[in-house]
This record gives structure tokens, C-alpha cells and sequence, in this order.
């Protein structure tokens, strides 16, 4: 497959079989509609954060280490477009790490949470707000 490179300081590359992405919603919207199977994004926060506000990201596999490390960049920040998301998979490592997969569910929905004090799980109690 072809690779399509994001960057806003190079516009050639010496990988073979590599064009650069220049505008990156255009871009992005047509790749998705002309391939089948999975583009990826690693390790950009700048260009995720345009791909979250513009709504281009079908799928978010997140990767959760138990650690606190104090300020740090923001997966979702003040651009991206509110919206409920719903758990596909998910696994525990045995280091205690979470990987999760979530996908889009349409249109934010708030409501209530009640905590069930013997279990100490969280559940929704109430689910009748759409923002």
C-alpha cells in the first residue's frame, strides 16, 4: 500500500511508494474513501487534533499505563467536535495496563451516575439529555 505522509516541513520523501498529505481534511476524507482496511496515526498530537475536530477518526484504540506523570498533551482538545463514543474491546495486560477500543455513537449524552456502594461499579441511571 502506498503511504501517505502528514508534514508541514517536508514534501518529499525517499520511502518508496510516498506522496505527502497537504491538506489534511481533504486529503484524509478521500484516502478513507478510496481505500479499504486501516490508515493510522502514531505519534502526532498536532494532527490528530485535526482529525478529531474535523470528525475523521472512526475508531480510537487507546492505551492506558498506570502511571502519573503530572501536565502532558491533550488527546481532546478545545476543537474537538462533542460526541458519545461506545467500548468495542478492551484487555487488561498483566502489567496492569488497559487497551481500549472505542468507535463513535453519535451525538453527546449526558445524564446521571449512580455508584452501586457493594460492587463499586458506575452506572447510568438516567440517559435522557442529547446535547
Amino acid at each position: 500500500l502506498p503511504k501517505h505522509v502528514a508534514s508541514r516541513s517536508q514534501t518529499r520523501f525517499e520511502w518508496n511508494n510516498s506522496s505527502h498529505v497537504k491538506d489534511v481534511v481533504r486529503d484524509v476524507t478521500a484516502l478513507k474513501a478510496k481505500y479499504d482496511g486501516e490508515p493510522q496515526v502514531h505519534g502526532s498530537p498536532g494532527l490528530l487534533q485535526t482529525l478529531i475536530e474535523h470528525d475523521l477518526i472512526d475508531e480510537y484504540n487507546l492505551f492506558i499505563f498506570p502511571v502519573v506523570l503530572g501536565s502532558g498533551k491533550r488527546l481532546f482538545g478545545s476543537g474537538a467536535m462533542p460526541g458519545t463514543m461506545k467500548l468495542t474491546k478492551s484487555t487488561v495486560t498483566e502489567g496492569g495496563n488497559i487497551i481500549a477500543t472505542y468507535e463513535r455513537a453519535g451525538p453527546l449524552k449526558t445524564g446521571e451516575f449512580d455508584v452501586d456502594e457493594q460492587t463499586g461499579s458506575m452506572d447510568v441511571i438516567e440517559r435522557n439529555k442529547t446535547q
